[in-house]
């Protein structure tokens, strides 16, 4: 089978930097502005992406960035734009630390339906640890039991979301009968983390189940999303370190007896366009200049817990983080210790280093499109979700490159499909129960 580009945008409102909700195209409450994302979506669905992405996390302090001080809530967010759109895929964050199965299994089951199977769930663990403070706990969920319970709670959602068999609902009005009996199925989960008898009030969507995205880069993570996500959210921010990550978790998947190419990977993508690679630099390089490094130091501690980087020598070799926690963005946490002592950063090294996105792709719409085709032809990935906040980069992008990737065979030219997993070449799954009589009667 041929592979096919996917294209998924972020939509991050005022952004996930400092500094792009003072892009003079970008109104300042972008986050909270129902119309902003409808606009947004939209125009990604006339370029016939994938899907939209929405990012979450449930604890924010003072220093967060913009988006993250003042945004609306996923799940809501998104059936606003599933009656605003018609193709266009739909994915929203959810933690597994803080929630309960069968309310998420509701939610994104309903979501999946209001949308006639456009649904995807991000499913997350929650990295960082004052979010525990916001649901009554004294301390986080450990790291490895986060993944733990998230892979129990994932089962129990999609054992919910198979309740009714497809054909459980004759609505015979003749004879009155509404609902066959035989296919409903009550889920009596009894687990480590989980109790949950179900069955959930809700039918499959079209595509039988939302889709499952994951996006963790610990060793846990990488093996939770071998197991249980038909994508990823990857995050490596260099070409050998996309591909180590592609062969890595595409192995994971094999080896849990998994067909790895039903499992598609999606790098985060910022762009700056011009008309020369030399322009484009440029304005690169003025971006790059515009950067606070205090705001940059507030980054860099993210993924510690906002650990307060500011009370170290900038020119001090990295320092000692033995006595830091890292139960929270393990994967990024060890990734930025590790590379600041292979490579001998300094504090202020590190912060321009990791303080900031660095998935970057700068030049004409034709370097772009070729650095696209590289990462996708070379394993790197099997697509991109591009950050939308800039409001002019993102139409640079639709209008000049997306038409050179759909020239080049790469990417689509209108929809073939109408849900979620058929943009992404994913199969329907059956349902367990559909299965199961089918192999008592055989």
């Amino acid at each position: 089978m041929t592979r096919t580009l996917h294209l998924g945008a972020i939509l991050a409102g005022v952004g996930t930097t400092h500094g792009d909700w003072r892009d003079p195209d970008l109104p300042c409450d972008a986050s909270v502005d129902i119309n902003w994302y409808i606009d947004a979506a939209r125009q990604a669905e006339a370029a016939k992406f994938d899907l939209v992405f929405i990012v979450d996390s449930p604890y924010i302090t003072p220093d967060s960035a913009p988006h993250f001080l003042n945004r609306l809530e996923p799940l809501t967010l998104l059936s606003a734009l599933a009656v605003s759109t018609s193709h266009i895929g739909l994915v929203g964050t959810l933690t597994t630390s803080y929630w309960e199965p069968y309310n998420v299994a509701r939610q994104f089951g309903s979501l999946d339906n209001i949308s006639r199977g456009r649904a995807g769930w991000n499913v997350v663990t929650t990295g960082l640890e004052g979010a525990a403070r916001n649901y009554g706990r004294d301390q986080h969920f450990d790291h490895a039991e986060r993944y733990q319970r998230a892979a129990e709670f994932v089962s129990v959602v999609q054992g919910l979301w198979d309740s009714y068999e497809d054909d459980a609902f004759p609505r015979d009005k003749a004879a009155g009968v509404f609902l066959d009996k035989s296919k409903q199925h009550a889920l009596n989960h009894k687990g480590r983390f989980f109790s949950v008898a179900g069955p959930l009030a809700l039918t499959r969507s079209p595509q039988g189940q939302p889709v499952i995205f994951q996006a963790g880069d610990s060793d846990a993570g990488r093996d939770l999303g071998a197991l249980i996500a038909d994508a990823t959210f990857a995050t490596p921010d260099t070409f050998e370190g996309a591909q180590a990550y592609y062969a890595d978790l595409k192995a994971r998947a094999a080896a849990k007896g998994r067909d790895p190419d039903k499992i598609v990977v999606l790098p985060g993508l910022t762009v700056t366009i011009a008309d020369t690679q030399e322009e484009a630099e440029r304005l690169a390089a003025e971006q790059e200049a515009d950067l606070d490094l205090d705001k940059l130091l507030v980054q860099l501690g993210r993924p510690f817990n906002y650990h307060d980087f500011r009370q170290y020598d900038l020119d001090a070799p990295f320092p000692d983080l033995s006595h830091v926690s890292l139960n929270g963005y393990k994967g990024h946490a060890e990734r930025i210790i590790r590379t600041a002592r292979e490579e001998g950063l300094t504090l202020r090294a590190a912060a321009w280093r990791f303080g900031r996105w660095r998935g970057s792709f700068i030049g004409t719409a034709e370097t772009v499109a070729d650095e696209i085709e590289r990462w996708f032809v070379g394993r790197a990935a099997d697509g991109f979700n591009i950050h939308v906040s800039k409001p002019g980069a993102f139409r640079q992008f639709t209008e000049q490159v997306v038409p050179i990737l759909q020239r080049r065979g790469l990417f689509r030219t209108d929809y073939t499909a109408n849900t979620l997993r058929g943009h992404l070449g994913l199969d329907v799954p059956v349902n367990r129960h559909s299965i199961r009589l089918a192999q008592v009667a055989e």
